[in-house]
């Protein structure tokens, strides 16, 4: 008999290191010389904060949700111990209540002023539009807020698919309300091929709200449905975030000048980072930096919640991150990809996520049997996953769905089980990238296959730079701010 799982261990040389480090970073926009970007310093320490209370409130308040019995059984493990669930509700509570305690620094005229002299710092917005950036960042707040809530519920009442699909759009009425009353913008730059028809801009209006509404449902339910093994959802939402991250910094003011040759991949334009006029990628626009700051302020604080849980649920899991996390860590990437407009590049680190939503289309729409649970299938004797399967039974399936799961198989995507007597399909591997990986790679053991996870977002979050800074040169002119 395996013996009971038992927390991580944990280091007070890691608490009592880490701490100072933290509080350092925040305190040091409070003295001079007030250094540039001082917020920012502030966002790095409440980040460092972040990691450190999720780190150890993850084991602390794990067994007070076991005795609510909000606790599960890993489906992919031999043992039965009960496993605290719905613990990024710990998470959502420690990333929120650091982003309420964070509104000082960038949005108080006393922080904002201290500027060594009372020169404007480069890149930063104005004091005359600090009330218009809180009215953003509370809303942004609520959104996340709702996020929570309508997770923790969905956690609680075991919601089913058909159900939670459009749950998000609640969570996103905040943030859509604001962006409606501060006179959000509603063009899109129109590409270069449809110029000559659509002209250079095209005004939206109404429907560029259901395009935010609908990003904010896929951001949310596309980490939602990559999920099953342990580690899956968090490195996700922490391997998106890293990138959002990545992608920011390219926009900020860097004392230093370098140029990166996208020419080598067929752009005309060379992507210039930093000097002291340029601003970054931003080309001196103080607008672009405050968008890319803005990310910043919500993505810093969410890698930290992420590394910190992630010690815990990477595997074997003692603990479950829930919808909660799922919800929280969607919402997120809503905020920031609609608040600092670029939701087109925050798509793009979605690749995986997109592949598998496409991928998941059949099941979730019901044109294929959908079980309740679409993990891969442990065999024991072997501790190997593989490729699990949804079966049609006495109920053949649909023209559609045999078309559909036909033309699946022939470009690899699933496995079928053939009646040789009629041709009718009795059996097919469930429409996930989990069971794809599983069946293009062998059967492997769980720990393998979320580092083959792991690996396809990184190459997702690399072609999605490609695609952005390289290859978008070909239908987008100009540097694209």
């Amino acid at each position: 008999m395996a013996p009971p799982l038992t927390p991580r261990p944990l280091s007070n040389m890691l608490l009592m290191s880490l701490v100072p480090v933290a509080s350092w970073f925040v305190v040091r926009p409070l003295l001079n010389p007030v250094p540039p970007l001082p917020a920012l310093w502030a966002s790095v320490g409440f980040s460092i904060f972040a990691f450190i209370a999720a780190l150890y409130l993850i084991p602390a308040l794990g067994p007070t949700f076991v005795k609510a019995n909000l606790k599960g059984k890993d489906l992919l493990k031999v043992y039965c111990d009960p496993i605290p669930e719905s613990q990024g509700l710990i998470c959502a509570s420690i990333y929120i209540l650091l982003l309420i305690l964070f509104i000082p620094f960038p949005f108080s005229t006393s922080i904002a002023s201290l500027s060594g002299g009372g020169s404007k710092i480069e890149g930063l917005l104005g004091a005359a539009s600090l009330h218009h950036e809180l009215s953003v960042y509370l809303s942004s707040l609520l959104s996340l807020l709702m996020a929570t809530l309508l997770g923790f519920l969905d956690d609680v009442f075991d919601i089913r698919w058909r159900h939670k699909l459009p749950i998000p759009l609640i969570a996103a009425i905040p943030l859509l309300m604001v962006y409606y009353a501060e006179g959000g913008n509603t063009h899109v730059v129109v590409p270069i091929p449809l110029r000559p028809f659509l002209g250079l801009l095209v005004n939206l209006g109404p429907l560029y709200y259901l395009y935010m509404s609908l990003l904010s449902t896929f951001t949310t339910n596309s980490i939602n449905i990559l999920a099953g093994i342990n580690g899956s959802e968090v490195s996700q939402a922490l391997i998106i975030a890293i990138s959002v991250i990545v992608n920011d910094l390219l926009y900020l003011p860097w004392p230093f000048d370098f140029r990166i040759p996208m020419h080598l991949l067929g752009n005309q334009i060379e992507v210039e980072v930093g000097g002291a006029w340029h601003a970054g990628m931003a080309y001196g626009s103080s607008e672009l930096v405050g968008r890319h700051l803005f990310s910043l302020y919500f993505m810093l604080p969410l890698v930290g919640v992420c590394l910190g849980f992630m010690y815990h649920n990477w595997y074997p899991a003692r603990a479950f991150p829930g919808d909660t996390l799922c919800y929280v860590t969607g919402m997120a990437f809503s905020v920031v990809g609609i608040q600092a407009h670029f939701s087109k590049t925050l798509l793009l680190f979605f690749i995986p996520q997109i592949f598998n939503f496409l991928l998941s289309c059949p099941q979730l729409f019901g044109i294929v049997p959908c079980p309740r649970h679409r993990v891969p299938r442990f065999v024991s004797d072997t501790n190997l996953l593989h490729p699990s399967k949804t079966v049609f039974g006495k109920r053949p399936p649909t023209r559609l769905a045999s078309l559909i799961l036909r033309i699946f198989a022939t470009l690899g995507l699933t496995e079928l089980t053939v009646d040789p007597a009629n041709g009718v399909v009795l059996e097919a591997t469930n429409l996930t990238i989990l069971n794809f990986l599983l069946l293009r790679l062998g059967p492997m053991n769980e720990k393998k296959l979320v580092q083959v996870l792991i690996c396809t977002q990184i190459v997702g979050s690399v072609l999605a730079f490609v695609i952005r800074y390289g290859l978008a040169g070909l239908v987008y002119d100009g540097d694209r701010r």
